[in-house]
């Protein structure tokens, strides 16, 4: 019998193995159901004491000729065998060039192989993966370079108008001087090393000198140094920009983010039958570092990037082209990808499920994702990067009402409570207040900033994710908004992205953000900036008449935009 014909046959709380492994975690009986907003995951499931490098070493010895990765744009296609033997290598070359464990080296260009081979090399060295935005101009990379003290940098000549080079010349004009591994800036005294994945520039290595720099004694030098590493280091700084300030480097070990790869492929049930999935998301995202990559890592499914950014078409051309069972992004990658003319030319008949996250899933963009894009099996998870990053995830076979109206069930180890951001005290059930996670996924901290630390996680090690959520009885959490985005019109509480729900299921609305202005009389209006369906018209009024009776009448927008 087929799989998913023997998984439709159990009961809806049955823990499936198959092979001694579980395909879905276990859903809560009825007799565990909360009693207030607190709710802690099934601890049934052990945690790995492994580091990234082991995942993949196990990994590959047991898929050796299946596709590990595959750059569809690039025409890189990699086994786990070949991957292997690539990070190994890389390894033993960024050793040659002078890093040590410890060291921090920056990611920063799009979705390239590159950037998978950095992710995996640095770990088997024990070097911290720092990930960089790669929009980032001069000031904004000179900030993270600095801050965490990056000893090399990682990065391709120029994607789009994107000028790496250029741009770092601009805090390291001693660049063009330098000899390759011997920078000594003024402005960025940590960095030494700079890697240019695709040409050879003045003061940089060349991607290919790397890969050709490790000889025998660096390998060795590689092996001894991995029985030195443990799973409770960093292994990842991923910068985050929070609402206010300058962005945090959030500090993830080995343990972090591979027991989130692992439960994540366990919670979307991928066995060890080959999976593919397609990933539009940016890897400097934990949804595709984590969420692809360390689950490709633990479970041997294939990651196929579609292309270095993000674009519609090119998704669904890898999606049918690859013929991928999976596929993740966020909603607007969705969106965007069911609006395409000639979305319907499209084979997407291999397509089961994935994962959307980032930000809340309209319920009409989730029904036609089940439906039109023939993924049935699709969740929506709910996480921080501080958290490694998922705390929420639904079950594949979780209702329509579920998957449009909570971001899904507790993760294993994991443990979350509401409070009243105000009070610190516990909400009743089915109440807003601020979601705190605590358990293994919680990251080490930010990187050089203990302040900023300490006012997310507790002394009793809860972590606060700013985010306004709601828990149910069966331990389902539906995320409301921001703190700090709360709008305040009158004295009355509303929540943009509660808004942005309803309004999304007006048929000419395309996309919609619910922003508060300010005012003189009620302090803040809501406001709705609206892009609406190609070839549609609508008036300011209509929107008022669609709302009135639906929402209470101070949720109603006064201001609105569109285009």
């Amino acid at each position: 019998m087929a799989t998913a014909a023997r998984l439709a046959a159990l009961p809806r709380r049955a823990l499936l193995l198959l092979s001694g492994r579980a395909l879905h975690t276990r859903r809560p009986a009825a007799s565990q159901r909360a009693t207030n907003s607190y709710v802690q995951g099934t601890v049934d499931i052990p945690l790995l004491n492994k580091t990234v490098g082991q995942c993949l070493d196990e990994t590959a010895e047991r898929f050796p000729d299946r596709e590990a990765f595959v750059f569809v744009r690039d025409g890189v296609r990699k086994t786990f065998a070949q991957f292997k033997e690539e990070v190994d290598q890389a390894a033993a070359g960024l050793l040659a060039l002078g890093l040590k464990k410890g060291d921090r080296l920056g990611m920063w260009g799009p979705n390239k192989y590159e950037w998978v081979l950095m992710q995996f090399a640095t770990a088997q060295a024990g070097i911290i993966l720092v990930s960089v935005n790669p929009a980032y101009q001069a000031l904004e990379l000179e900030f993270v370079i600095r801050k965490v003290g990056c000893k090399a940098l990682v990065f391709p000549t120029q994607f789009k108008s994107q000028k790496y080079y250029d741009i770092l010349k601009q805090s390291c004009p001693e660049l063009e001087n330098s000899s390759p591994g011997g920078i000594k800036s003024k402005r960025l005294p940590d960095l030494s090393v700079v890697i240019v994945v695709d040409s050879k520039l003045p003061g940089t290595f060349h991607m290919n000198d790397v890969m050709q720099a490790g000889d025998s004694s660096h390998v060795k030098q590689l092996r001894a140094l991995q029985q030195t590493l443990s799973c409770n280091e960093p292994i990842n700084i991923q910068f985050t920009s929070g609402t206010t300030g300058s962005p945090k480097g959030a500090t993830l070990s080995h343990r972090n983010i591979v027991n989130n790869g692992n439960l994540i492929g366990m919670r979307l049930g991928i066995t060890e039958q080959d999976y593919r999935v397609c990933l539009p998301a940016p890897l400097y995202h934990c949804l595709a570092s984590v969420g692809g990559c360390m689950v490709t890592a633990l479970h041997g499914s294939s990651c196929i990037f579609s292309s270095p950014s993000f674009e519609g078409k090119a998704a669904l051309e890898a999606v049918s082209q690859e013929k991928c069972s999976f596929l993740h992004g966020t909603p607007t990658m969705f969106i965007a990808m069911l609006s395409q003319p000639d979305f319907d030319s499209y084979d997407l008949s291999t397509l089961r499920g994935g994962v959307i996250a980032g930000s809340p899933v309209p319920p009409e963009i989730m029904k036609m994702i089940l439906t039109k894009m023939h993924m049935p099996e699709t969740v929506v998870a709910y996480g921080t990067t501080e958290n490694s990053p998922v705390t929420f995830m639904g079950f594949p076979n979780d209702s329509i009402d579920r998957k449009t109206k909570t971001v899904g069930y507790i993760f294993p180890h994991t443990e979350a409570k509401i409070e009243d951001p105000e009070t610190g005290k516990p909400v009743p059930l089915n109440t807003a207040g601020e979601l705190q996670i605590r358990g293994y996924r919680v990251m080490l901290g930010y990187w050089d900033d203990p302040e900023r630390t300490r006012e997310v996680i507790s002394d009793d090690k809860w972590y606060k994710t700013g985010d306004i959520a709601s828990l149910d009885e069966h331990g389902y959490c539906s995320i409301i908004g921001r703190c700090k985005d709360m709008i305040i019109r009158g004295g009355e509480n509303i929540y943009p992205a509660e808004l942005e729900q309803f309004l999304h299921t007006h048929p000419k609305v395309e996309e919609v953000q619910v922003v508060g202005v300010k005012d003189s009389v009620m302090g803040e209006e809501v406001c709705a900036c609206i892009r609406l369906r190609a070839g549609q018209n609508c008036t300011v009024e209509d929107i008022k008449a669609f709302c009135k009776g639906k929402i209470s009448h101070f949720k109603i927008p006064r201001f609105r935009n569109t285009s």
